[in-house]
């Protein structure tokens, strides 16, 4: 006999207390300040408001993926590839701000997002196999990021070389 699933408020609340975590961290490690906006950067690039909105429903949408893709393998081997994989995911996103916008390195954060981008990658490959919704909820994050990823090398084109004292 397969053990009962927790209560969907257990899985909620997991997941929302990791998502506001990983997006306080990344905020608190993203200084939009004077070496921000001396860089050069694109025509195309979104107004700065526009960040927060989009990362506000790209969290939303990946934290509710979560639950569903773990509620749907709960009792299974895949519930715990689940939980590595966005726990994994969660370290990428945040060390992706503290290497472009801490370290005023975006040439380490372009190595760095090919990694991130795998990771959403592997998380819609893995939640697909549980849950078809959980991984349309993700694609989302894939496009931001993916476009994130073009802004980040044409911000590396502008303005390298980095760490030049």
């Amino acid at each position: 006999m397969t053990e009962a699933a927790p209560p969907l408020w257990t899985p909620i609340l997991v997941a929302a207390i990791v998502t506001f975590a990983v997006a306080a961290l990344g905020s608190a490690l993203t200084d939009i300040g004077p070496w921000y906006y001396a860089l050069k950067k694109p025509s195309w690039q979104p107004p700065d408001w526009l960040f927060p909105v989009g990362w506000t429903i790209i969290f939303t949408l990946t934290a509710t993926a979560a639950v569903l893709s773990w509620r749907a393998a709960y009792g299974t081997p895949l519930s715990a590839w689940i939980v590595v994989l966005f726990a994994f995911n969660g370290v990428l996103n945040a060390l992706w701000s503290a290497l472009f916008f801490r370290l005023q390195r975006p040439d380490w954060a372009l190595i760095e997002v090919v990694l991130l981008w795998l990771s959403i990658v592997a998380l819609i490959a893995v939640t697909a196999l549980v849950s078809r919704t959980a991984a349309v909820l993700l694609l989302p994050y894939l496009l931001w990021v993916t476009f994130a990823s073009a802004l980040n090398t044409a911000v590396v084109r502008m303005n390298a070389p980095f760490g030049a004292t």
